[in-house]
């Protein structure tokens, strides 16, 4: 898997030290703040990968970039009590449960038992 011909944890690592990088030169960014920004790079690589590998888990890549970007928003200023960011994550998982319903199908049955009924459907007597 790669993003710009690079393994994304290379990318991650790269953008870390130029924050910091940049932080030194007089970027009015603090750790916490620089954890952060990381932390929501970080979960939209996992989205990426998400979308790319295919596997199921984009509604759970989803879910915790949304909850990476609220803490990044409160860990710049954003003044939301906890019971609102609660209801904005709730949203934001209700909104994904019913997308992520569109996007499911059951597995394909396998086993013979799975395949057949043991309830046969009657046919015509005395054929």
């Amino acid at each position: 898997m790669r993003i710009f011909g690079r393994e994304p944890a290379l990318l991650l690592g790269f953008v870390a030290a130029a924050l910091k990088l940049l932080t030194a030169f007089g970027l009015d960014v603090s750790a916490t703040q620089q954890a952060l920004i990381n932390a929501v790079l970080a979960a939209v690589v996992g989205v990426w990968i998400a979308i790319v590998a295919r596997d199921g888990a984009l509604g759970a890549a989803i879910m915790q970039l949304a909850q990476a970007g609220m803490a990044l928003f409160v860990g710049f200023g954003l003044d939301w009590t906890a019971e609102k960011q609660g209801m904005v994550m709730a949203a934001v998982a209700a909104f994904l449960a019913l997308w992520e319903r569109t996007q499911v199908t059951p597995p394909v049955a396998v086993t013979r038992l799975e395949q057949s009924s043991p309830v046969k459907a009657a046919g015509p007597a005395g054929v």
